[in-house]
């Protein structure tokens, strides 16, 4: 396992970040076996949220504090999400949803709270006041944002900077090698595809970590889609990979990608996944492993590290 630093986080943090919401669709037994099974291979950081539900929070919680290892483990939650009524980005929404967590984990601080959405009609300066409030409690040890933009972070910062406040320590956009035709679902961001080059080119220069979500498309990169079966299966897809990544763009990328996996003796899932941490960024990707040996293949990836003509190739950008 390979290991990097957020801001404000004593404890190093894992480059593979196993996502928790399947906590919540097994049984507890099956769901402990998975987590065993990533603290043993070096997976430390566990990746959660306010919206993932009870059940799920919940038994990560009973999890690390039956094997006793919430202080090897860095858990990274999230909450304002959205709900029926729209928007909840506030201090009151981001308090709340940050104690129900902590409760339904049975836990006292959180490593990384990430805001899940962002609101742009609200003033930032009024988000990053109650982060330091719920900082300087020991609720959290440090924060960030999912699916803002870096327009938004940057001011984020300016303002914290301008009244001696703890900055955003880290930001969480989906990532993949496929470029996104339409949001994932409202409220989403990715930096991916050629529109997302600024905001990496933000990332890199600010050296400001990224959890990057979904680095397979939403199944895209599963290795059990390809053009040629897409009509054939599209019905078993993710909705969300069919509307924003199943274009013809994207299947010659997937397809270069089948290429270069059977010149490397690999899996397409394991190039994609290391298309995203080849990139010059501080790294990090959340990933939605089902057993020991998907954990053992991302695991695997770490080491694979393409060249800058590989991942031109992979993104259509060289020929």
């Amino acid at each position: 396992m390979k290991y990097g630093e957020v801001p404000g986080i004593r404890k190093r943090v894992s480059r593979l970040v196993l996502g928790t919401m399947v906590l919540g669709e097994w049984q507890q037994d099956a769901g402990f076996e998975l987590l065993d099974n990533a603290f043993e291979l070096g997976i430390n950081t566990f990746d959660t949220g306010h919206v993932y539900g009870e059940l799920t929070e919940s038994r990560l919680g009973a999890w690390f504090n039956d094997r006793g290892v919430r202080d090897e483990v860095v858990i990274l939650g999230k909450g304002a999400h959205y709900d029926d009524f729209g928007p909840r980005v506030n201090p009151r929404a981001i308090r709340q949803d940050l104690e129900e967590s902590l409760d339904r984990q049975g836990a006292d601080y959180m490593d990384l709270y990430m805001l899940h959405r962002d609101d742009p009609s609200v003033d930032v300066g009024a988000l990053v006041d109650v982060l330091n409030e719920l900082r300087d409690e020991g609720l959290i040890s440090a924060f960030g944002a999912s699916n803002w933009t870096c327009e938004r972070i940057r001011a984020a910062n300016s303002y914290a900077e301008a009244h001696n406040l703890t900055p955003f320590a880290a930001s969480s956009p989906n990532f993949t090698l496929a470029r996104p035709f339409a949001p994932l679902w409202e409220g989403c961001l990715s930096i991916g595809g050629p529109e997302g080059l600024q905001s990496r080119e933000w990332y890199r220069r600010a050296r400001m970590p990224v959890f990057a979500w979904s680095s397979l498309g939403r199944g895209f990169f599963s290795g059990r889609l390809t053009p040629e079966n897409f009509e054939e299966i599209k019905d078993t897809l993710d909705p969300a990979c069919v509307r924003a990544f199943c274009h013809e763009e994207n299947f010659r990328r997937l397809d270069r990608a089948r290429r270069l996996a059977a010149e490397k003796a690999l899996s397409v899932p394991q190039v994609a996944l290391a298309y995203v941490l080849s990139q010059r960024l501080s790294i990090f990707a959340i990933v939605g492993c089902r057993n020991r040996r998907e954990i053992e293949q991302d695991i695997e990836t770490l080491d694979l590290e393409l060249s800058p003509e590989e991942q031109a190739w992979l993104d259509l950008r060289a020929e």
